[in-house]
């Protein structure tokens, strides 16, 4: 969420700052719902100034034998006003606003797409691989990838590991946790795969990218309820229906695309104490995506799948703090990738490739011999205080002084298919069997070679 006072203030800068992302927003039509909302409060505590009044004055008609239905039939009018309002309180604003993206940090490179992005450094070296075959045929041939089984069960865009190879994915994710956790101060969390609506507003999935995600209803008949809601993508990612109005007409859950959603939503509406910052989270979960809007991208293979499983990291501080602290995660996620020994590198995104909720994001890149080029393995991502807006998440300086919101970042570290997949590639041998990185092997029982059974 956006800070409001910016646009009452400085329309013309709020304007310019996300123009550096493509963008062309009405700040006069922002400024009347801001306007509008306002009256609105306005409105509700001159409603409960009567209230109280009529609270305050009944015991004394009851002292002077008065019928006192009149003044209780106005007191629940009131309340209902109150309540009705209060539901849709800063709702228009809020509305338009939740579709509206973060502002860029200062130093994120201008450019329209993907081929703005600046490369920053390049770490370590391409292996020498004679006709280098890609991740499907090196696990089909082991036996220990199954598409067609996976797609028996659920479709396209899923897969089955088996044997080393699932002990693999396990593998990777514990070593992963190990050094977050052991190492880099993270605190590993066990976290829920089902989310409701405002853990998703919270950190801006929702309403923007509600096709981006896949829904599960807790009884059948909200099913129809949903579609009547949806009928319109429109309606509601331009803000005609608020999230507030979701949530309290929808009983659902919602698979979570990261577990971004529920690490960072365990401060929402919480003020922390500064002495507590900065909060270093982990968990290793899977992540369900739709991929609307993704078809023919990628179906070959585990590269862009509905379900994937990724070990997160998720930092809560303060501004002072924030920059500091992306450039620290950025480095404990490359520390994953050095100890594997996979080539790599790291790239700052530009305006227009930079997420709808990150101020400033680096994005990791691992080179997959096959493709013959380098492709995200992680993406750390400094979203300054938009989502902590949206979720109400402050911290207090001292005991008694004014709370400030907190400062929010996350990145992978790393994608675990993703970099099983880089492991595959990369440690493959002329016989189609696998060599394991030696940091590996501990946790794969001491096997040091995947060969076909």
């Amino acid at each position: 969420m956006h800070d409001k006072e910016l646009i009452r203030k400085n329309p013309d800068a709020f304007k310019a700052a996300l123009a550096r992302r493509g963008l062309t927003i009405d700040t006069e039509a922002l400024q009347a719902l801001d306007a509008e909302d306002r009256g609105g409060k306005t409105k509700v505590q001159a409603l409960q100034a009567r209230a109280n009044e009529i609270a305050k004055s009944i015991p004394d008609a009851k002292k002077r034998g008065e019928d006192i239905a009149p003044l209780l039939a106005e007191g629940k009018a009131l309340k209902e006003q109150i309540a009705a309002l209060e539901a849709g309180e800063g709702g228009a604003l809020d509305a338009a606003l939740s579709a509206i993206p973060n502002i860029l940090a200062d130093d994120v490179p201008d450019g329209a797409d993907e081929t703005g992005n600046k490369e920053l450094r390049v770490v370590g070296s391409k292996p020498s691989i004679a006709n280098a075959k890609d991740h499907v045929a090196l696990g089909e041939g082991l036996g220990l990838i199954d598409f067609e089984g996976a797609a028996k069960l659920s479709g396209a865009r899923f897969v089955v590991l088996k044997g080393a190879l699932a002990k693999m994915e396990r593998a990777l994710a514990a070593f992963m946790l190990d050094i977050h956790t052991n190492e880099f101060g993270y605190t590993e969390h066990q976290v829920p795969f089902l989310v409701k609506d405002a853990a998703l507003y919270g950190t801006g999935q929702l309403p923007k990218f509600y096709d981006q995600l896949f829904v599960s209803y807790s009884m059948p008949e909200f099913e129809n309820e949903l579609k009547q809601v949806y009928e319109s993508k429109e309606k509601y990612s331009e803000g005609e229906i608020s999230h507030f109005e979701l949530e309290r007409n929808l009983n659902r859950y919602w698979l979570i695309p990261t577990s971004e959603v529920s690490l960072t939503n365990l401060v929402a509406n919480e003020i922390l104490e500064e002495a507590s910052l900065p909060r270093r989270m982990t968990a290793f979960t899977p992540c369900f995506r739709s991929e609307a809007g993704s078809a023919g991208r990628d179906t070959r293979g585990m590269i862009r799948q509905h379900q994937f499983s990724k070990v997160e990291l998720v930092s809560i501080t303060t501004p002072e703090q924030s920059s500091a602290e992306h450039e620290r995660m950025l480095g404990c996620a490359e520390e994953v990738l050095k100890r594997l020994g996979l080539h790599y590198r790291v790239m700052a995104l530009c305006a227009g490739d930079t997420g709808f909720s990150a101020r400033k994001t680096y994005d990791i890149e691992v080179w997959l011999p096959a493709q013959d080029t380098f492709r995200e393995i992680s993406s750390c991502s400094n979203c300054g205080d938009f989502q902590a807006r949206r979720m109400k998440a402050r911290y207090r300086a001292a005991p008694g002084g004014e709370t400030r919101f907190v400062h929010t970042l996350n990145g992978s570290g790393l994608a675990v298919g993703r970099t099983l997949v880089a492991v595959l590639e990369n440690y493959q041998q002329p016989d189609g069997s696998i060599k394991i990185p030696p940091v590996l092997v501990p946790y794969m029982g001491g096997l040091t070679e995947i060969k076909k059974a």
